[in-house]
């Protein structure tokens, strides 16, 4: 009998337990209707299902039709890359927390509840950055020399503990986003105002990929494509096949003078993309960018 009462007890602080964490989940993330400024980030975070947005007041989380905001931790995240755990991100301190100025590189396995410092505390603010999905390996843009980098590109193939400089040869214009490989660290792909560029020996060179003349605007690797956007006289997006240099057209919502700055693949379901533009429109798809659903007017929510 004793044996059976202590079980009851061990199910009953379990639910008790459970339902706690549940109740703290929903307590920091809150329903959201309103305007987010100065996006600077997109993606599928972790094994949530929830598109986050990366804005100057925090994240923004579109889920199953709704929109959430977090409670606290309203960090600007002006670098931010989901990977399979969470996110990486750069940025500045919210008001609402102790952080330094800037940030450095940090990251987070629970959604933003709480950052672990990687480095760079009080001394950097990486703008462009973008980190493996599954690797964790970091490619940046230091734009100002910092205790450890000078200015330049580099790589880390150890989750940040380390890093090297990245020649880049080839890469031209003024590098506005970076993406890398899930797992395959050797393709790297930089959008830059002279067009997309892309790298299969880890950034010691590059070539460009897209139309000549065109300025690139966004880049999304996942395990067998690039997906990236350029703007010539319309926007364009377009995949690039990894295995055979293949190019094919992808579709996009009609927009009008405007063109995707963020591009972002539901690594769940493989139909399911999303973009956000430079007029701050967003809009998902769930055929494979066949026909597009808009989730953000203006920065606002409707």
């Amino acid at each position: 009998m004793k044996n059976k009462v202590m079980i009851f007890l061990t199910v009953i602080v379990g639910i008790l337990v459970v339902g706690c964490n549940n109740q703290d989940d929903k307590a920091f993330e809150v329903p959201f209707d309103g305007t987010m400024d100065h996006v600077h980030g997109l993606g599928y975070a972790g094994n949530d299902d929830g598109l986050y947005f990366a804005s100057h007041t925090g994240l923004k989380i579109y889920r199953d039709g709704n929109w959430f905001e977090t409670s606290k931790n309203f960090n600007d995240y002006m670098g931010f890359a989901a990977v399979d755990k969470g996110f990486y991100s750069s940025g500045h301190p919210g008001t609402d927390t102790n952080l330094p100025n800037p940030i450095g590189l940090q990251r987070s396995f629970n959604g933003g509840k709480t950052l672990e410092k990687i480095d760079f505390e009080g001394e950097s603010d990486f703008h462009v950055m973008a980190v493996g999905y599954n690797s964790h390996d970091v490619i940046l843009l230091n734009e100002q020399k910092n205790s450890k980098l000078g200015v330049g590109i580099y790589l880390s193939e150890d989750s940040g503990d380390s890093w090297t400089e990245v020649t880049a040869s080839g890469l031209d214009g003024d590098i506005l986003s970076f993406s890398i490989h899930p797992s395959n660290s050797e393709y790297i792909a930089a959008a830059t105002n002279s067009g997309v560029y892309l790298s299969s020996n880890k950034g010691e060179y590059f070539t460009l990929i897209s139309k000549r003349g065109a300025v690139g605007s966004a880049v999304f690797f996942n395990e067998e494509n690039l997906y990236f956007a350029s703007y010539d006289t319309n926007p364009i997006f377009e995949k690039y096949k990894i295995d055979n240099d293949e190019t094919e057209k992808m579709n996009l919502p009609e927009l009008y003078d405007d063109g995707p700055v963020f591009i972002t693949q539901n690594p769940k379901d493989t139909k399911q993309l999303a973009i956000y533009t430079i007029k701050g429109q967003a809009y998902v798809s769930s055929d494979y960018s066949e026909t597009w659903e808009q989730i953000l007017f203006d920065n606002g929510i409707q």
